[in-house]
């Protein structure tokens, strides 16, 4: 549907002024109705069962092993209703500041929701190699046409940075393919893939284990892999910043639960390997947080803390442990609720003020009263304060990962003191200390609209429910992240060489 969406114009509409209004309407319509039928599969689904929901099996390209196998589990439903209620309040969020190419731009949006969503439903691997790059392309150019200054710089190092992952994995899908059709056609769907690798070794699963992580790591990212995201998020529209925070950056956790773990265990629980993913996931968290506490551009400080956010999921994942899983996965919720709503909130500050500039700001509190609450509250989720959504998904990491990585956990929670100082810093200095710029003065009267309000109202909801009632999102995800768990930690031990006969 979304796809179709991005094909349709409105001709009747000579007039620029009636073409820009009649494209963004369009496609909020689009978006809004894809948000109204994708509230379904939060009952539809069943995520305490195996199997997939909703599988659809067509052949595609039958002389390369190639199919269109789509299904959908817990993990999947709550990132696809993720991304289907994101879509919207990003079209909402840039409704005034996109002027120019209008219908590219929202033609642009819908195509990349088209990706997302079938990197999230894709059972088959080629498929989802074609969904990875569908949304890579429309993203390129969003940055490309639509950013800041340095927008060309920004569009370029964030296409080369994704694709040289992109063709490791490309590669490695292809071994993996050949592998499963034991010397007949290739095999590309995923659950034949995961039947041979569990049926015995792959030959160098190392190296393909390996292609697949960098690919992942770039889009987490994850340190040292991460220097593309601030020059994108600052040179982004805000609905390109919105939409890479809250849904993009998820496609890369999603490819480590998904994919690189499940398909390669015993390289993922090898004792060097997982060191080394520990290591980094670590020093993402503490790097992220240092850095975004001496940035000087808010949106460059919000930026910095996602790599830090991200870090938490990866300790998730490769803690491996169900609470640590579980964490991860609401981590990856929370922070696309929250990093989403930064974003939309700097946007309106920009759109009034043109300056992202922290120094810039002050005051703002009282001639923006309602901008300030919003603001507060979200950082404050951002943190992790306790009865927000940020805290629940830190606090199930922490805890799922200490019986395993004590050492590890010990340090990456010392990250929630450097988040709570950069945090609560910046948003002293914009919106708390004394009112004394004439063009902060000049915002009395220009406080958040009704659209604005509208449109960060379920994010606002959401943050407040995810942290008070966190059950039903738990209770989606606890099948799946089981079921993962148990699969590699068998497989672990079946790796351990067997006890001596004095030993038994």
């Amino acid at each position: 549907m979304v796809m179709q969406g991005s094909m349709m114009k409105d001709e009747s509409n000579n007039d620029a002024g009636k073409a820009m209004a009649s494209s963004r309407s369009l496609a909020l319509w689009i978006f809004g109705i894809e948000a109204l039928l994708s509230l379904g599969l939060w009952w539809s689904v069943d995520a305490s069962s195996p199997d997939w929901t909703g599988r659809i099996d067509l052949a595609w390209i039958p002389e390369w092993g190639v199919r269109f196998t789509i299904g959908i589990d817990g993990i999947a439903q709550m990132l696809i209703l993720l991304t289907t209620i994101i879509m919207p309040l990003a079209v909402l969020g840039g409704w005034t500041s996109i002027r120019e190419k209008t219908h590219a731009y929202y033609a642009l949006l819908l195509v990349l929701t088209t990706g997302m969503l079938g990197v999230f439903m894709s059972l088959d691997l080629v498929l989802f190699y074609v969904m990875w790059e569908v949304m890579l392309v429309p993203m390129y150019l969003i940055i490309g046409i639509w950013g800041g200054q340095r927008r060309l710089y920004a569009s370029l190092k964030f296409f080369l940075y994704t694709m040289i992952g992109s063709l490791l994995m490309l590669v490695a899908i292809v071994k993996l393919g050949l592998y499963a059709g034991q010397g007949g056609p290739p095999v590309f769907g995923y659950d034949a893939i995961l039947v041979a690798v569990q049926a015995g070794s792959v030959p160098g699963a190392f190296w393909l284990f390996g292609a697949f992580a960098v690919a992942f790591a770039v889009k987490v990212p994850m340190f040292p892999f991460h220097t593309w995201l601030p020059d994108a998020h600052v040179e982004a529209p805000t609905a390109g910043s919105v939409i890479l925070a809250a849904i993009m950056l998820k496609m890369g956790t999603f490819g480590f639960v998904r994919f690189a773990v499940p398909l390669f265990p015993e390289v993922a629980m090898h004792p060097t390997v997982r060191m080394v993913m520990l290591v980094l996931a670590v020093i993402g968290i503490v790097y992220g947080a240092l850095v975004a506490l001496v940035q000087p551009d808010f949106k460059k400080l919000v930026a910095y803390s996602s790599v830090s956010h991200l870090g938490f999921v990866m300790l998730g994942i490769f803690a491996m442990t169900v609470e640590s899983m579980q964490g991860a996965l609401m981590v990856t919720i929370s922070h696309g609720v929250s990093t989403g709503a930064l974003f939309l909130l700097i946007g309106m500050i920009y759109e009034r003020r043109h300056t992202r500039q922290i120094e810039d700001f002050g005051g703002i509190a009282k001639v923006m009263p309602i901008f300030a609450l919003c603001l507060t509250v979200v950082a404050l989720s951002s943190i992790g304060v306790p009865g927000t959504n940020g805290f629940v998904g830190e606090f199930l990491v922490l805890l799922g990962s200490f019986p395993t990585q004590p050492w590890y956990s010990v340090v990456a929670a010392t990250s929630v003191i450097f988040a709570a100082a950069y945090m609560l810093w910046a948003v002293q200095r914009i919106i708390y200390n004394p009112l004394v710029k004439p063009e902060n003065e000049a915002l009395k009267g220009h406080d958040l609209n009704w659209r604005e309000i509208g449109l960060l109202t379920p994010l606002l909801i959401a943050i407040v429910w995810l942290g008070v009632y966190p059950k039903p999102v738990l209770h989606k995800t606890e099948a799946a992240a089981d079921r993962l768990v148990r699969r590699v930690e068998a497989t672990r031990l079946s790796t351990l060489p067997a006890p001596r006969e004095g030993e038994r």
